[in-house]
């Protein structure tokens, strides 16, 4: 089971983002790999606290995962907060978050990457919305949905790279594939050294002589991908789910963007969500409310037999226990309330009416209100304030 995001940076709910932000740098610094080489147990918790920051440190997600734990992270596949986290992609930003110099200070310099020392980090892909829209029954059992999605994706013909061929891609001769530019510069206080982005390959170690002829040196193209989302049971209209790595293809190599879903609820013809409950009107006549009868209501997963007891008012609430929607992330339950309206009749016959004038003379047939009704007690409280 996965620890809390904040228990792993060591931060309070609330936190506020420059508090976050200062708690990660701190447990990314105890267990960056340079520090503990070979460290197993180290290298899980430096890529825990790193899922944890992608998520806490973005609005959207951190108030997801406020509300909904774990569960509203669990389509970030192949992406931040996934639990696929990869060392590389971390580096790769940590730029972002530590700044050059930190690097220089105390990592020895460098970022790192495959072959050499230097890594392409390209432009992120920017984040994609699509929304879904789900039946009752959907929200209740939980579904997996294969969507389609037109977005940018990485051009298969120079495999996201954005370069002709493989010769068109060359070291940077001004960082030597570093992606940093160090400069020494004389002060009163001695020599200081500084470590900037380089601005000829703008950090990403290496340039392009020759374009790629389809992507014309983007690294990706406009296109249509399918997409498989888990949706848990639960989910509720408004709420966002994030599919880490499935928007835009980066430019050049760049990291994707991630996939936001926003849920939409499809009403029912006859129930309508309150909360986890379901509601149901039901309308019975007047005789049904009198001698009592069994009915089937409909349920979300069918229909469902209720008796209706003799002596049965308007007003009336039945319960049918866990017939309603599952909490996201709880073992909690929502019921299904069916609301008991009597019909009163229209359009009566002469001879009805004299019926139904002989039965209002009897007692049985004056109204008593039942002091037990908290409805009751709310109306005399009005008549008096």
């Amino acid at each position: 089971m996965k620890r809390d995001y904040y228990e792993i940076l060591g931060v309070a709910k609330g936190a506020a983002a420059d508090e976050i932000k200062k708690a990660y740098r701190k447990v990314a610094m105890q267990y960056h790999p340079d520090r503990n080489p070979g460290d197993k147990p180290s290298e899980e918790k430096f890529k825990e606290a790193a899922e944890a920051y992608e998520v806490l440190s973005d609005a959207d997600k951190k108030a997801q995962y406020d509300r909904y734990g774990h569960a509203g992270m669990n389509n970030n596949r192949g992406g931040f907060g996934g639990g696929n986290m990869n060392t590389d992609d971390i580096f790769s930003q940590f730029g972002d978050i530590f700044g050059d110099d930190v690097f220089g200070s105390f990592f020895g310099g460098g970022r790192r990457g495959g072959g050499g020392g230097t890594k392409s980090r390209g432009v992120r892909g920017s984040n994609l919305r699509v929304k879904i829209k789900l039946n009752y029954e959907e929200i209740a059992k939980g579904v997996t949905k294969n969507i389609k999605v037109k977005k940018h994706i990485s051009c298969t013909t120079c495999n996201g790279s954005g370069a002709k061929d493989k010769n068109s891609i060359q070291t940077c001769g001004t960082c030597g594939g570093s992606g940093q530019v160090r400069r020494v510069t004389n002060t009163f206080l001695g020599q200081m050294q500084t470590v900037t982005t380089c601005p000829t390959c703008n950090g990403e170690g290496t340039t392009i002589t020759a374009k790629c002829n389809v992507c014309k040196g983007e690294g990706r193209v406009y296109g249509e991908e399918t997409v498989t989302i888990d949706i848990p049971a639960g989910v509720q209209e408004g709420m966002q789910l994030s599919v880490g790595g499935r928007g835009n293809a980066g430019e050049r190599g760049g990291a994707n963007g991630d996939l936001i879903i926003l849920i939409e609820e499809e009403q029912h013809p006859e129930l309508h969500r309150d909360g986890l409950n379901v509601a149901f009107e039901l309308y019975i006549s007047f005789t049904d409310a009198s001698f009592g009868t069994q009915l089937e209501v409909p349920t979300i997963d069918g229909k469902a037999k209720i008796k209706i007891p003799a002596g049965t008012h308007s007003g009336k609430i039945f319960r049918l226990k866990g017939k309603g929607f599952p909490g996201v992330n709880s073992y909690e339950k929502g019921d299904q309330l069916i609301h008991v309206n009597v019909w009163t009749p229209q359009n009566l016959t002469a001879e009805e009416k004299t019926m139904l004038e002989k039965l209002g003379s009897s007692q049985n047939f004056q109204p008593k209100p039942d002091k037990n009704d908290r409805s009751f007690f709310d109306k005399v409280r009005e008549m008096f304030s």
